[in-house]
């Protein structure tokens, strides 16, 4: 009997990504194929977003063909949370679940499509079934948020916090290690704010005693031999012991931090930290303690009730900040967000896309700078793609896809995967261009 087959697509951020990589391991330990087209498969599952409206419109988009190309499809992930949403666009749609929900997802498919398994042939890797390349891995730590920012849903969608234990996160970091991954990319929706809600209750790991803590999480991650790269981190007081592991080398000297804006009376309406001012001080000694600290964020220009004054203060805090990398988003209403309720003057749409040009200059000058810095530098280079002797890889700088890239020359061939030492001879505004000799 041949396998079923089962074509996926995955949309959204890297933690649906996770939640891709799930059940694909699912899929496949019970003897499914996975296709690269719908047409042929036997299933179609799509794994949705529903954060903003343009990102619910790409979802329901993809649906659409899969019921075009198909006719068989599940649908779940954030957009899975407004099943009424997607039976209106798509009634043909044979189940909806919301994100996290493996067993539902598996149920469904077990419904429409029974699975051929035969354990004597079916072989999974202990790491599971990744959709990233074999040298990099997101590693999730935690589900929901229990943050109650007004421009986003994610609670809504995904609920609270909940921190996985963590023995059970070191142990698939260090099977993720075994099989050849050299970065570990942790993510949630708020990394530093792993265990509050199990009040970092204790676990057993290698015969000692750890917390579920993110200084906990951090230091048992660098102690594995690869990197770990730090995503979604709130400047919560207790970040300020992390840069410790940033300046030993065991944690890479990389932060990614949501800022999202630098007025105060903005910062109040998003529900955000507000005090801009000590942040400055906390970067300044963040960048005392480790001096090749790299920071990350992102900011939203046009939130409903930004004033120009609001939008200069913002400009003005990125000069003083120096941030190394930063998104920049024209603000959406999001439907369900609590923004859309504060009765506050929408921004026109004429004044947020120029805001976001001026934003995007501005950084780009600021990135520029920083880059420079590194010329002249012997940089460990992490190979992404090779062509023989000239590939594109990234500093501990840089996480894949979204920050910038090193362009190598090398006098031997590179492989994917590899770390070299490479010469920077030249940067522009987003990448480094370098040599091996």
């Amino acid at each position: 009997m041949n396998a079923p087959r089962v074509s996926f697509v995955s949309l959204g951020c890297p933690k649906a990504l996770v939640d891709s990589e799930r059940i694909i391991t699912r899929l496949r330990a019970e003897g499914y194929e996975i296709a690269r087209k719908h047409d042929g498969a036997d299933l179609v599952i799509v794994n949705t977003c529903g954060f903003i409206d343009s990102a619910r419109d790409e979802s329901l988009g993809a649906i659409s063909e899969a019921i075009k190309e198909n006719g068989k499809v599940i649908v779940t992930g954030c957009l899975g949370a407004e099943p009424d949403v997607i039976r209106k666009a798509n009634p043909d749609v044979l189940a909806i679940t919301g994100p996290q929900a493996y067993e539902s997802v598996m149920a469904a498919v077990h419904e429409a499509v029974p699975p051929a398994h035969d354990a004597r042939f079916d072989l999974i890797p202990p790491q599971g079934v990744k959709l990233t390349p074999r040298h990099y891995a997101y590693l999730k730590i935690s589900e929901g948020c229990s943050n109650r920012c007004s421009f986003c849903i994610i609670p809504a969608l995904r609920g609270d916090l909940a921190s996985r234990p963590l023995p059970d996160v070191l142990r698939e970091a260090e099977k993720l290690v075994a099989a050849g991954v050299k970065e570990l990319l942790v993510i949630s929706q708020d990394t530093s704010a792993y265990g509050i809600d199990v009040k970092y209750a204790e676990g057993l790991w290698q015969n000692r005693t750890v917390r579920t803590k993110f200084l906990d999480l951090a230091r048992e991650l660098g102690r594995m031999g690869a990197w770990v790269r730090l995503h979604y981190v709130y400047p919560y007081p207790h970040v300020d012991e992390v840069i410790e592991l940033m300046a030993e080398g065991s944690v890479l000297p990389y932060l990614d931090i949501p800022f999202q804006h630098a007025s105060t009376a903005v910062l109040k309406n998003m529900r955000r930290p507000a005090n801009q001012e000590k942040v400055l001080e906390r970067i300044r000694r963040w960048r005392e303690i480790a001096p090749d600290l790299a920071i990350r964020s992102t900011f939203i220009v046009g939130f409903p009730g930004e004033t120009e004054e609001d939008f200069e203060t913002l400009l003005d805090w990125l000069d003083e900040a120096r941030i190394d990398r930063a998104g920049c988003f024209k603000y959406e209403p999001v439907a369900g967000a609590r923004a859309n309720e504060l009765g506050l003057e929408p921004v026109p749409d004429e004044i947020r896309e120029s805001r976001w040009h001026r934003f995007m200059a501005r950084q780009q000058t600021i990135s520029a700078a920083r880059l420079k810095r590194h010329v002249g530098k012997r940089l460990p280079v992490l190979i992404d793609q090779s062509d023989g002797l000239t590939a594109t890889g990234r500093t501990k700088y840089d996480a894949p896809e979204i920050d910038g890239n090193v362009h190598v020359s090398a006098r031997r061939p590179l492989r994917v995967g590899d770390i070299v030492t490479v010469r920077i001879n030249s940067a522009d505004a987003y990448d480094l261009t370098g040599d091996t000799a």
